[in-house]
């Protein structure tokens, strides 16, 4: 199977600015209380890299105006079916696909043992320019930890494989972990434009508030693409 090492302008935000702001605070609820190891809290030392951060989220442009060129390997578009990440002990595991509910909030079931993480249709294929969106729950009352629940052990260097419908392995170098207050979500800096191939992990993390029923924090895996190949 070919890999395209396309060199296309630069995609725009996943969704509009309404639908990424209600993905904020209610992105993966759970709707449970903790098990007794709650997922452990980010290094302070992995820190995203500057380059990432696109302010204004806008496509990127030269100063003549035309689409800013891309960075590094770039994959054509397909959808992604199984999640491996080695230094957490995930292997081969079923990615199924997540849209938007009607209140414009990620439309994932309840935790259970059978719930896979998924990949955000709205957002590029892994290994296509921008941000590529996987999400999974952290644990729940009923199936104690989940497919995240060790997310954010996840240390920069280490490496996170997307195997895809069409037969190529897009293989992703961590470059972050970061933890955030659900109030404080950087949407932007999460789901804004990029000028590569990038993929975000993200699940629940930090205090678990009884009084609402979720966690209060977001752990955001940030990866760039460095490699791919066959199945």
């Amino acid at each position: 199977m070919r890999i395209d090492n396309v060199r296309s302008s630069v995609r725009g935000l996943l969704v509009v600015g309404a639908v990424l702001m209600a993905l904020v605070g209610l992105l993966l609820v759970v709707q449970a209380v903790r098990t007794p190891a709650p997922p452990s809290r980010p290094s302070t030392a992995a820190a995203l890299p500057a380059a990432v951060d696109r302010g204004s989220g806008t496509p990127m442009t030269t100063a003549s105006g035309k689409p800013a060129p891309t960075t590094g390997l770039v994959l054509g578009r397909s959808r992604p079916v199984s999640l491996d990440v080695p230094a957490i002990g995930l292997k081969k595991q079923t990615l199924t696909s997540y849209g938007l509910d009607r209140d414009a909030v990620v439309a994932i079931p309840a935790a259970d043992l059978q719930t896979p993480a998924g990949w955000l249709d709205r957002s590029p294929t892994p290994g296509e320019v921008g941000p590529s969106v996987i999400v999974g729950h952290v644990d729940s009352a009923k199936a104690g930890p989940s497919v995240f629940y060790r997310l954010g052990q996840l240390k920069p260097g280490e490496t996170v494989s997307v195997t895809r419908v069409d037969g190529t392995v897009a293989v992703f170098r961590i470059e972050g972990v970061e933890q955030y207050h659900k109030a404080q979500f950087p949407t932007l800096k999460v789901y804004g434009n990029l000028d590569h191939a990038g993929l975000r992990l993200i699940t629940c993390g930090g205090k678990f508030n009884r009084a609402v029923g979720h966690y209060e924090d977001n752990i955001v895996v940030y990866a760039r693409l460095v490699a791919a190949h066959r199945a």
